[in-house]
C-alpha cells in the first residue's frame, strides 16, 4: 500500500480540502435493509452502524444539521429507471416495505431532514443542493451505506456542486472489506477528506467554542 500511495502522491493525487465553517452531516440510507441480518442487503457492518450512531449523537451535542437520505420507488419501480432494472434488490424499496424503513435506533428526529431518492447520489433528482444552499452549509459530513455505491456517488456530487465532502470511513459500510478499502482509497485520493470520528468530534468542538 505504501507503493501504491507514493504513486498517486508523485502523480499529484491525495490532495486536502479540510474542513469548512458550516457542517452538514448527511447519513446515507441507513435503513433496515442494510441492517436487518435477514436482509439481502445486509452487510454485516454493526461496528459502522454503532459509529454512525456516535456521530449523530456528536452532531446533535453540536447543533450541525443531520440530513437523512432514504430509496423509495413506486411499485414496479417505474421511477427507479435504468438503476432499478439493473439492481434486482431495489425491490426492497418499493414503498410500503419495511425493509426501506429507518432502523429505530437511528431515525430522522422531528428537526432532521428527509431525502428521499431514486438514484445512488443524494443530489441527484433531489432539492438537497437548495436545502443546503439555504442552511448555508459548506461541507458535507457522508456516513452510510454502501461506501461503494451510495456514499460514493453522494460524496462526488458534493465536490462538483461546490460542497466540501467529508467522509467519515468507520462510518461507512459495505458488503466486502476489499470492496470498502478500495472505494475509501479512491475516494481520498480524488474526491473527498476521510475524517474518523475523533477528528470529526475535534472539529464539532472547535465550532463551539468559535
Amino acid at each position: 500500500m505504501s507503493d501504491l500511495n507514493d504513486d498517486y502522491e508523485r502523480a499529484g493525487f491525495g490532495g486536502s480540502l479540510g474542513f469548512g465553517k458550516h457542517p452538514a452531516l448527511i447519513l446515507i440510507d441507513v435503513t433496515k435493509a442494510y441492517i436487518d441480518p435477514g436482509a439481502p442487503l445486509y452487510v454485516g457492518s454493526d461496528d459502522a452502524f454503532q459509529s454512525m450512531l456516535s456521530l449523530a449523537n456528536l452532531a446533535r451535542k453540536s447543533s450541525v444539521p443531520i440530513i437523512f437520505t432514504r430509496v423509495e420507488y413506486m411499485t414496479g419501480g417505474a421511477d427507479g429507471g435504468l438503476f432499478y432494472k439493473k439492481v434486482g434488490a431495489l425491490s426492497l424499496f418499493q414503498k410500503g416495505e419495511p425493509l426501506g424503513d429507518f432502523d429505530d435506533r437511528l431515525k430522522p428526529a422531528t428537526n432532521d431532514i428527509v431525502v428521499t431518492k431514486q438514484y445512488p447520489s443524494a443530489f441527484f433528482g433531489t432539492s438537497l443542493v437548495s436545502t443546503l444552499n439555504s442552511l448555508h452549509i459548506d461541507t458535507c459530513l457522508f456516513a452510510g451505506f454502501s461506501t461503494s455505491g451510495c456514499v460514493r456517488a453522494s460524496a462526488l456530487d458534493a465536490l462538483q456542486h461546490g460542497f466540501r465532502p467529508v467522509v467519515v470511513p468507520e462510518a461507512c459500510g459495505d458488503r466486502d472489506p476489499a470492496v470498502q478499502s478500495a472505494n475509501l482509497f479512491d475516494l481520498e485520493q480524488k474526491y473527498a477528506d476521510l475524517k474518523n470520528l475523533s477528528a470529526v468530534e475535534q472539529y464539532f468542538d472547535s465550532l463551539r467554542s468559535s
